[in-house]
């Protein structure tokens, strides 16, 4: 049993073929799902799909670092309000993203700080998107964290240092995609040096396909690959791979 935490499988690119990619997937061995919200415009969909697939897809509520405009307040209360009335395994994906632009940056660290609170208020997980801001994430949970928050640092590419870092804040996990298969990332390094019980697998679909797959659509049935190349890694079998990341994603979801 292999568990993809971090799938967007409510995107447009699945439209035509979801149930398809849901089939594949499970045959591959990934029974369960977790679905992290962009913005409020992808907020139906997504409850369409994990409506449609209840025993094996579950939602999360949150608003995108790159949705993070001058609208961002608005876009905040609707996620807010649908985290009162909608149950949600976790408040994502959050935080703070400085590839594109760093138009809002304070925004970004302003939306990261309230979806904070949302996730304690509410007894949530967060799932945090870090692109280039690495720093400024540290900064904000080096204030915030507390025995009661927890969560995942989704799609990590950092250094050894940084996944220290992540595990030193106790009760937050490491994501691991399809990066860890690229042949000049570097990742399989640093990944080698974490402990499998901090760790999670992830595709990020339909993007960062892993190797043999990249260049095209990701989807969930290649978690196989991120798996296979971790069992490499850790010189382990895939199905102790599968067996711990899977205790740790449902430790850290409840589900």
């Amino acid at each position: 049993m292999l568990c993809d935490t971090h799938t967007h499988l409510f995107s447009e690119q699945f439209e035509n073929d979801i149930d398809v990619v849901v089939e594949q997937a499970k045959k591959s061995g990934v029974s369960k799902f977790y679905l992290p919200n962009i913005d409020s415009s992808s907020i139906d969909s997504m409850l369409q799909l994990s409506k449609k697939y209840p025993d094996c897809m579950f939602p999360m509520m949150g608003l995108h670092p790159c949705s993070v405009k001058e609208n961002y307040k608005e876009e905040l209360a609707i996620i807010e309000s649908y985290l009162e009335k909608e149950k949600f395994c976790a408040v994502g994906e959050i935080g703070i993203d400085l590839y594109w632009e760093k138009t809002y940056i304070n925004e970004q660290k302003a939306a990261f700080r309230f979806q904070i609170e949302l996730a304690k208020k509410h007894k949530l997980p967060i799932v945090i998107h870090v692109r280039e801001s690495f720093d400024d994430v540290f900064e904000i949970l080096d204030e915030m964290n507390d025995n009661t928050l927890s969560g995942v640092f989704h799609c990590f590419t950092g250094t050894t240092e940084q996944a220290e870092k992540i595990i030193g804040y106790g009760n937050f996990k490491i994501g691991i995609g399809g990066v860890v298969t690229f042949k000049n990332s570097g990742l399989d390094a640093v990944v080698k040096e974490i402990d499998l019980k901090h760790i999670v697998l992830e595709t990020d679909s339909p993007y960062l396909a892993p190797a043999p797959h990249r260049g095209k659509r990701n989807q969930s049935s290649y978690l196989i690959e991120i798996a296979e190349k971790m069992a490499t890694i850790k010189e382990t079998s895939l199905e102790k791979i599968a067996e711990i990341t899977s205790k740790n994603a449902f430790e850290l979801y409840g589900c």
